[in-house]
């Protein structure tokens, strides 16, 4: 009886644990159902795309059906309705909204140049007195000449139709020759560095030249002599405005100063006009046998160097190709011809205003005549101050984008770091670099206030471009050279090399008045794409890949090892390696390092960039297994990189179709995803071992690289990650290593000293004894085939004998 009661007390005891333990497993649910309104951890929607994403995508087809139907019928109104129907559909295509936004994006720089180019020259001449009717016609058409030939003949019939998937620019260009010879990497490594360091002096000359414009209005000239910072302090407010509006993306701020810049240039024109209206004859410049014959000349003060103030009418020239992605190749065609008469009319128009005032007294003793400013009336310059403040900021712009198309570029050539890119608009031409746009910004305020006024930044401006400009006619030639034009490489070479290796020559003039800031600046961004290439290929050259016979054992006996408990339910490794079928070593001596990584399953994930902007697609290879998964997701370049989002929205559809065992999460996580177990992110980083047998220059570029990442970023940020505490994990780089000599063991003290003698000479005996017994082993060998032998040969000789008996 007491027995029965004892276990029906310990049934009841037993059901009461049962149901606490069932309450705490409700309550647990509870908690884990009611963790995501406490993290709104992100998670992904049922649908592929948002409501902004369709809207966009079905006005973006609305459009191209109505321009299909519009170029119809264009097409049914003779020959010119058919060529504008081919132009249309084809790359040379042309809007109105992307070539106002031409306007706004390209032509900033070459639109500033009228500002300071005729006022340098006067200044290199000592003055407009020293300016003779020789003078000013020679300087006329050496301008003339360089525009149409350099920006026009060069950039616009050649260098445009030379485009990578409408891309353009110097890295665009190398990366369709390059294989045509490793070195073609040294001038577009060249080109592209002077072209950025050519992008930090654009916005402190340009804008600070139009804000000195002030100056010559009566008004504002006592306010500006009582304070001489005035200049540099208005110019550094609006270059950090102009840098903190980036981030809106060049189409919208294209679209507005696109109109701005229209005005601009037909200012420039009417102005000029005008002034040639009372002396047409300086159109006799066009004879580009004034130019030559000045130039080497001894009325030339300048000497050669003129032909460093001629090459300021002609920068932004390279701007019309390296954005050529951004507005397209026909909207520059479209819009080139307005720009270049404009020009040409204010050019013309200043050296009319400075022939009719040569011998003007009153202008003599002008500190830094500027002719643009001057040959206006005071009522129509507070409109050009304006004007050419607002055109300033534009030519900023052009160089700006063209900076961040350059780093985008030179990052897909593993020539730069890997920085977080954004994309503002629609096409994948329209980015913004958070990080270029930061140090470009610090990099012009301390050019501007380094050098303090536009005079002396435009000591040091020009001469990096010339080497840009330089360094894009070797690769054009090459690429014409291996492309059946082998005759016109050798010409468009000799022409265009030997124009601007002279236009190089005459801007060293200006390295002790500054150019050496811009070298510098050269050298260094240089230094950062040299020894970023030679880190990335020291370590390619380590990177080994497993095939599944190799690492499938070692992965599976460590999944089952009960032994080992689990490092996380989840291990995902972040890796640029888009290898699908088979595994990076990196990670695989990541998870056997030091204690053995044991997990339900490991995931290696590789993020792709397309060039769509809204795909959103993954691929899977699980090897066979339920455990190891090599993953790759290519995410168009307008969608944002929530990559933890998409792991688990992967996870739970391997999990629906069974290739993933199913994982309930125990405990409540971060995640807040209670049928996903626990995720750990793994980044993987590489150090250079000290015994690694490496040149001095190969170390020295591991170091920088290493160094500059460091700077850079990490994609934990880039990825979404840094919520989630993920692993950054370093690994020894293993190049080939010295071996370096044995140890020898010191002795401590005399006892020990004989007890290594006696240890010696035990070692010596136990060595003769073992070699005594391999002796008579070898003799014992050799004695038992004799034996043998004797026996069998008395063995014949028995059988024989008995033969003969019985015969």
């Amino acid at each position: 009886m007491a027995e029965s009661r004892q276990r029906e007390s310990s049934h009841t005891a037993n059901q009461s644990k049962q149901s606490q333990e069932q309450q705490a497993d409700e309550r647990m649910r509870e908690t884990l159902l009611k963790a995501d309104t406490f993290t709104n951890a992100p998670k992904v929607s049922r649908k592929t795309s948002t409501k902004e994403e369709r809207e966009v995508i079905a006005k973006q087809q609305e459009e191209e059906h109505k321009e299909a139907e519009k170029l119809a019928k264009t097409a049914t109104k003779g020959a010119i309705g058919r060529w504008w129907t081919r132009v249309q559909s084809g790359p040379n295509k042309v809007t109105f909204t992307m070539a106002v936004v031409a306007l706004g994006v390209v032509y900033g720089d070459i639109g500033t140049s009228p500002l300071y180019t005729m006022q340098t020259f006067l200044n290199g001449q000592g003055g407009i007195q020293n300016a003779d009717r020789e003078a000013i016609l020679g300087v006329l058409s050496l301008v003339f000449w360089s525009i149409t030939l350099i920006t026009t003949v060069k950039y616009v019939l050649i260098a445009m139709r030379i485009d990578n998937k409408g891309e353009g620019g110097i890295f665009a260009l190398y990366s369709l020759i390059r294989k045509y010879g490793g070195w073609l990497a040294i001038p577009a490594m060249l080109g592209g560095a002077a072209f950025l360091a050519d992008s930090v002096l654009t916005p402190a000359v340009s804008i600070s030249s139009a804000v000195e414009g002030l100056k010559t209005i009566p008004v504002f000239e006592p306010m500006f002599r009582e304070n001489a910072n005035l200049t540099m302090i208005i110019t550094a407010i609006i270059i950090l405005l102009l840098f903190s509006v980036q981030s809106r993306g060049t189409e919208s701020i294209g679209r507005v100063f696109g109109s701005i810049v229209m005005v601009w240039f037909g200012f420039l024109a009417v102005v000029g006009v005008f002034n040639l209206s009372n002396d047409w004859s300086v159109f006799a410049a066009l004879n580009p046998v004034y130019g030559i014959r000045f130039l080497f000349s001894p009325h030339n003060a300048a000497g050669i160097a003129l032909m460093g103030t001629v090459f300021l009418s002609t920068t932004g020239a390279e701007a019309l190709y390296s954005d050529m992605g951004h507005v397209g190749r026909g909207n520059i065609y479209f819009t080139w011809p307005f720009i270049k008469i404009a020009l040409v009319f204010n050019y013309f128009g200043q050296g009319a205003w400075m022939l009719r005032n040569q011998h003007n007294s009153a202008l003599e003793g002008v500190e830094s005549l500027n002719p643009f400013f001057q040959m206006m009336s005071p009522g129509v310059r507070y409109l050009a101050v304006a004007l050419s403040v607002t055109a300033g900021i534009i030519a900023s712009q052009a160089l700006i984008t063209g900076a961040f198309t350059m780093v985008a570029e030179a990052t897909g050539l593993n020539w730069m770091p890997h920085l977080q890119v954004r994309y503002p608009a629609r096409t994948r031409g329209q980015l913004y670099i958070p990080v270029v746009n930061g140090v470009l910004c610090v990099s012009t305020l301390a050019v501007l206030f380094l050098f303090r006024d536009s005079e002396h930044i435009s000591a040091a401006y020009g001469l990096a471009l010339t080497i840009t400009m330089i360094t894009t006619t070797v690769l054009l030639a090459v690429y014409m050279w291996y492309n059946r034009h082998k005759v016109g490489a050798i010409v468009f070479s000799i022409v265009f090399l030997s124009i601007q290796i002279m236009f190089f020559i005459a801007s060293m003039a200006k390295f002790l008045h500054g150019g050496w800031f811009t070298m510098l600046l050269t050298l260094m961004i240089l230094m950062i794409m040299v020894t970023w290439n030679d880190g990335t290929k020291i370590e390619r050259s380590q990177r080994r890949h497993m095939k599944r016979k190799d690492f499938l054992p070692a992965l599976e006996k460590l999944h089952g090892d009960f032994r080992i408990p689990y490092f996380a339910d989840n291990i995902v490794y972040l890796t640029s390696d888009s290898e699908m079928k088979r595994l990076d070593t990196d990670i695989f001596f990541s998870i056997f390092a030091d204690h053995p990584k044991r997990a339900r399953a490991w995931w290696a994930v590789s993020v792709q960039t397309t060039d769509e902007p809204f795909t959103r697609e993954y691929s899977v290879e699980n090897f066979g297994t339920d455990y190891l998964f090599r993953v790759k997701i290519k995410l168009g370049f307008k969608v944002s990189q929530s990559i933890p989002a998409y792991i688990h929205q992967i996870m739970h559809d391997l999990e629906h179709t069974g290739e993933l065992p199913q994982q309930k999460s125990q405990y409540p996580k971060l995640d807040a995803d209670p049928g996903v177990g626990t995720i750990k992110y793994v980044l993987i980083h590489k150090a250079l071992m000290p015994e690694s047998t490496i040149s001095e220059r190969g170390a020295l570029s591991l170091q920088m690289k290493y160094a500059i990442r460091h700077a850079a970023g990490s994609p934990v940020k880039w990825f979404g990650l840094a919520p989630y505490n993920p692993l950054i994990e370093v690994q020894p780089l293993f190049l080939s290593t010295r071996r370096p000599p044995r140890l020898k063991r010191e002795a401590n003290n005399l006892r020990q000293i004989e007890s290594n003698e006696d240890v010696l000479a035990l070692a010596k005996s136990s060595a003769k004894s073992a070699k005594a017994t391999k002796q008579s082993a070898a003799q014992a060998s050799e004695a038992k085939p004799a034996r043998n032998q004797k026996s069998a040969v008395s063995g014949s000789q028995q059988r024989q004998a008995n033969q003969r008996k019985n015969q």
